[in-house]
């Protein structure tokens, strides 16, 4: 049953040789892991203008200088990451840069930055989309946070159908997004341009006011800097690209940043010349498309549809990059290698899991609040951001290529912006970003534990020559076998057959309690008739425990058989149900003993099935 609804809701299974059908084309490429950073423009705007109007309208033209330099910073880190695609085409990103120019800590600590981002970036995104179908249906208001975790939910269920089913769903959203923000954009700026829409700004470029601070500058800077989030997710996720992976990815990045320069800078200039200011009840992006469009008309619905169809899908981005990024640090013995196993459709289904868990925990503590959770986000980004970047200017100064120094320039510029960044955030946004300071001790504890149990695992299991001979070998002189007897019945019988087939020495072992003695002897009587030449041992409790009685009659076996030079395995008979749902009408006996003995290291422990028919 379970295989069926599996089958239905995820697909059928597909075949290994089937892998390349699911690499990506640029144009599905672009709409699978650009969602994230497109649908950034629908706030980045919004918080530099939030922050700046604290020191009132007038510092609104501060707008256009930000986002200069956000776009700057948007060239310095798309050129970066570039490099990145073709220096390290195996993926991991800012991950695989800082591991190998600053070291391994350094590349955990991005690892674990990006890890952790994706989940916010999913959180979100399905927050942002609750927040815009409560707008829309205030109603839902109460269940913004039950929203967003069905969202969640749905996102999950389609990327584990596999890649190349979530990019041809995710194509509609995103290139009706880009259609629409562009038209909307191209009308404005003309009508701008043309006069038919007249100059409205709260100031006029370079007035100067006495709230302007280098503190609100840097902080509005930070608050524009969110719409850069995303960007690094195509570097992650390389391999997933249609040969040649490192050209398709360069290409597909940009041509997302292209986009997301072209609609940052649009929607900045308009919310400028238009003098919009943000307020509880409109978003900036809203009060743009109703001045541009003359009203709550056609064009003014259409653009609120694409935005809140990207802002629904944006956290896809989170579900295509992480399992990529999960896949490369279990690689390193950083994570469990489950994130290395691919799933029915061929994808990283693990990582897909993990990650929605994360994104719901995220929402859950913090409510489904988008302002809450986006500085924090941003530290989670700008912090690879500065790892790689300055990664890459100590992997030019060792290759030395031609024009190194203009791409180390290139990168020292990306570096140092978004390390300022994330003094900035840190200085000015303590009370949002300080669980970053809490969150990555623990996931970098996390990762070192893990590959200490990896690098502990393979000593343990290597084998070690001194003088071309093997490390010690055991050499037995018989085995001696424990059947576990609750009563007598098929599969005991068959059990007991089978443990003569495999011993030199058998032993049956009862637990008996006090509740019916005369069936206890009746079970005694019926094995030695059955099984003249096998010992049978009753093992009395008083506390009606099977466990610690098999624990302490083992140890005694185990003892005898050391002197006899014997293997001991025990063996546990059980019986089978023929569907899977009857098994919770049954005591766990078996499972509770196996749980046991698996801590012993001198004995196997061994499972006798039988398989009932009916």
């Amino acid at each position: 049953m379970f295989q069926y609804i599996k089958k239905i809701l995820i697909g059928k299974p597909l075949k290994t040789l089937d892998e390349g059908g699911q690499s990506l084309s640029k144009k599905k490429a672009l709409a699978l892991l650009s969602s994230d950073a497109l649908s950034s423009v629908a706030y980045g705007t919004e918080s530099i203008t939030t922050t700046l109007l604290a020191a009132g309208a007038v510092a609104l033209w501060i707008q256009l200088p930000i986002a200069l330099l956000v776009l700057i910073l948007l060239a310095a880190i798309v050129l970066s990451y570039r490099q990145i695609i073709h220096a390290y085409p195996s993926g991991g990103g800012a991950y695989a840069v800082a591991s190998e120019n600053w070291g391994a800590k350094a590349g955990l600590v991005a690892g674990g930055s990006l890890l952790v981002d994706y989940m916010l970036t999913v959180a979100v995104s399905a927050s942002a989309a609750s927040d815009a179908i409560t707008a829309a249906i205030p109603m839902f208001q109460p269940y913004v946070v039950p929203l967003s975790i069905i969202i969640v939910v749905l996102l999950t269920g389609m990327n584990l159908r596999g890649l190349r089913e979530s990019a041809n769903f995710l194509m509609f959203p995103v290139y009706f997004f880009i259609m629409a923000l562009g038209i909307m954009i191209l009308w404005g700026v003309y009508q701008a341009a043309t006069g038919q829409l007249p100059y409205h700004a709260a100031a006029r470029v370079g007035t100067s006011f006495s709230g302007l601070s280098f503190v609100l500058f840097m902080r509005a800077f930070s608050s524009g800097s969110s719409s850069l989030t995303g960007v690094e997710a195509i570097s992650n996720a390389v391999p997933n690209f249609k040969v040649p992976k490192e050209k398709h990815a360069a290409t597909t990045l940009s041509m997302m940043a292209l986009i997301l320069a072209l609609f940052f800078g649009g929607i900045t200039f308009l919310s400028y010349w238009y003098g919009v200011k943000p307020n509880a009840h409109s978003t900036v992006l809203s009060q743009i498309a109703e001045t541009t469009f003359g009203g709550h008309g056609v064009g003014f619905y259409v653009i609120q549809l694409a935005t809140a169809l990207i802002l629904a899908v944006a956290a896809n981005t989170g579900f295509s990059a992480f399992p990529m990024l999960a896949l490369n640090l279990a690689r390193d013995k950083y994570l469990p290698h489950l994130y290395m196993d691919k799933g029915d459709r061929l994808g990283y289904s693990n990582g897909i899991l993990s990650l929605a868990f994360g994104a719901i925990i995220l929402l859950l503590i913090f409510h489904g609040s988008t302002d809450a959770l986006i500085p924090l986000y941003a530290v989670g980004v700008f912090v690879p951001f500065t790892l790689s970047q300055s990664g890459m200017i100590i992997h030019w100064w060792r290759k030395k290529p031609g024009y190194w120094w203009f791409k180390a320039l290139i990168n020292f510029i990306g570096a140092a912006i978004s390390a300022i960044l994330v003094i900035t955030l840190f200085a000015t946004r303590i009370e949002h970003v300080w669980p970053y300071l809490l969150i990555m001790p623990i996931v970098m504890f996390m990762f070192l534990k893990v590959k200490h149990h990896y690098v502990s695992i393979a000593r343990q299991l290597r084998l070690e020559y001194v003088k071309n001979d093997r490390a010690v070998r055991h050499h037995y002189d018989g085995a001696t076998v424990i059947v576990l007897v609750s009563n007598i019945t098929k599969v005991t019988t068959e059990a007991i057959d089978y443990a003569l087939s495999i011993g030199d020495y058998v032993v049956a072992m009862h637990v008996s309690f006090d509740v019916n003695p005369k069936k206890e002897l009746e079970t005694s009587n019926g094995f030695k008739e059955d099984f003249p030449d096998v010992r049978y041992v009753d093992i009395h409790s008083s506390y009606r425990s099977i466990v610690k009685p098999a624990l302490s009659f083992v140890d005694a076996v185990v003892k005898q058989a050391e002197k006899r030079n014997h293997s001991v395995t025990v063996l546990l008979p059980q019986f089978v149900p023929k569907k899977p749902w009857q098994n919770i009408l049954h005591n766990q006996n078996s499972l509770r003993l196996r749980t046991a003995f698996a801590s012993r290291n001198d004995i196997s422990v061994s499972t006798y099935y039988y398989h009932l028919s009916e």
